[in-house]
């Protein structure tokens, strides 16, 4: 089977982005180099999905990148959701913050810059909703952080749980941080979850 046709063939038959967030991802293809960093396609319906099904009214994103799933997550919204996005890398600020303004979704959105361990103890409250896709090394101390403050029936998406293979087997330093935070998560008693092979590997965590 090859894969990558595979996949191409599930994108092609995954409702389409929105206009506003197909011009997101050219402008951030045309400003960057590392566009790979973009959720895609099938991670962005899997979000939008998701919170319309669970009902979700509060989000956290750890890792906006240039806004694409902060985008996504905010059109499922309803009018009185929020969404908190938290993201250190000022070379994307300008990008993300262009389209949240450009977006009839964009007053959900509140981004804070800076490092995510830090400013995520400066949002009260819990949350209904967590993407998490932010910097590898750190995955097991925003698992440890956010859950607690995950409400009952809350669920948490996290990508890149398979690292291209990687986690199998780590080596690397990010490997092994995803490794621990995937066994991190299945001893977890607290929670209940499925890790899919969507792209580079995405899990779905629900609280019980």
């Amino acid at each position: 089977m090859d894969f990558d046709k595979v996949g191409t063939y599930a994108a092609e038959h995954t409702t389409a982005d929105s206009e506003l967030v197909k011009e997101l991802i050219a402008a951030s293809k045309e400003d960057l180099e590392h566009t790979d960093m973009l959720s895609g396609r099938q991670v962005g319906q899997l979000l939008t999905m998701l919170i319309k099904i669970s009902g979700a009214k509060r989000v956290l994103e750890v890792g906006t990148f240039t806004g694409y799933s902060a985008l996504k997550m905010a059109e499922a919204l309803p009018k009185d959701g929020q969404l908190f996005t938290c993201e250190y890398n000022k070379r994307y600020e300008d990008i993300a913050r262009t389209f949240f303004e450009k977006s009839d979704e964009g007053s959900k959105i509140s981004l804070l810059m800076g490092k995510a361990l830090k400013t995520i103890p400066t949002i009260n409250g819990s949350f209904d909703f967590v993407f998490l896709d932010a910097d590898k090394i750190n995955y097991p101390k925003y698992y440890d952080m956010i859950i607690p403050r995950l409400k009952e029936g809350g669920v948490m998406v996290i990508d890149n749980v398979l690292w291209d293979g990687e986690a199998l087997q780590p080596e690397g330093e990010k490997a092994e941080a995803i490794d621990q935070l995937n066994k991190q998560i299945t001893a977890d008693e607290l929670v209940e979850q499925v890790m899919l092979t969507v792209r580079d590997g995405v899990t779905i965590v629900r609280k019980k």
